[in-house]
């Protein structure tokens, strides 16, 4: 199956396809559009261990992520909600922090999970957003979106996850202004892997985003 263009993205406003997320309306921007996105509430998430800072102000940028977890086969709506409570588990358990570190997921099958508690109402207000826990020195002024699986050794994302996470990008950066220029991968602020292949499609992401807005 061929991954649909920036043009396929906007169709995800008219249904619900089989895997992926519905869009749910306009966003601020004129071609934006408010994709579903499951709140800690409807996946299930624990309750923070510290407190979630709220900052005032908006973002100036998103930081793309993979979890670096099993590239699962399952595109469910259940295996996306399994997946943000696996991450929760790893951040609070191993890591020692709050909560989930990225504010938002994107599972494998197209499911949108909101990650730090309060992202999502903060990103539908459009002028403040929470504080993260993804990417050192970037934490206080960019959205994190993880994407579910590995993306090393030549795996490639499933058309679901990309036309979603187009969806998602566009709408984020409509409601804080952002520029789909300051889209960048993990690996661009430090030393790591992450995200793997997604780095190589950046320059395509922001493309298309800029088409969806």
């Amino acid at each position: 199956m061929l991954r649909a263009g920036a043009a396929s993205v906007a169709g995800l406003a008219a249904a619900l396809l089989p895997g992926t997320a519905r869009a749910q309306g306009t966003g601020a921007g004129a071609g934006a559009v408010q994709p579903d996105i499951d709140s800690t509430r409807t996946w299930g998430a624990r309750a923070p261990q510290g407190t979630i800072t709220l900052l005032r102000y908006r973002p100036s940028g998103i930081v793309v992520h993979h979890t670096a977890s099993t590239n699962s086969t399952d595109f469910s709506r259940a295996q996306a909600h399994a997946h943000a409570r696996w991450v929760q588990d790893l951040h609070l358990d191993k890591n020692g922090w709050a909560d989930t570190g990225y504010h938002f997921l994107v599972s494998r099958g197209g499911w949108i999970t909101e990650g730090r508690h309060g992202s999502l109402s903060a990103l539908t207000g459009g002028s403040s957003f929470v504080l993260g826990a993804h990417t050192s020195g970037q934490n206080d002024r960019t959205i994190g979106i993880a994407n579910e699986g590995s993306y090393h050794a030549g795996a490639l994302p499933p058309d679901a996850q990309w036309d979603v996470l187009v969806t998602l990008c566009a709408y984020v950066c409509s409601q804080y202004g952002i520029a789909p220029a300051q889209i960048t991968g993990h690996k661009d602020h430090g030393t790591t892997l992450c995200p793997g292949v997604y780095h190589d499609m950046l320059p395509r992401l922001r493309e298309e985003v800029a088409a969806a807005r």
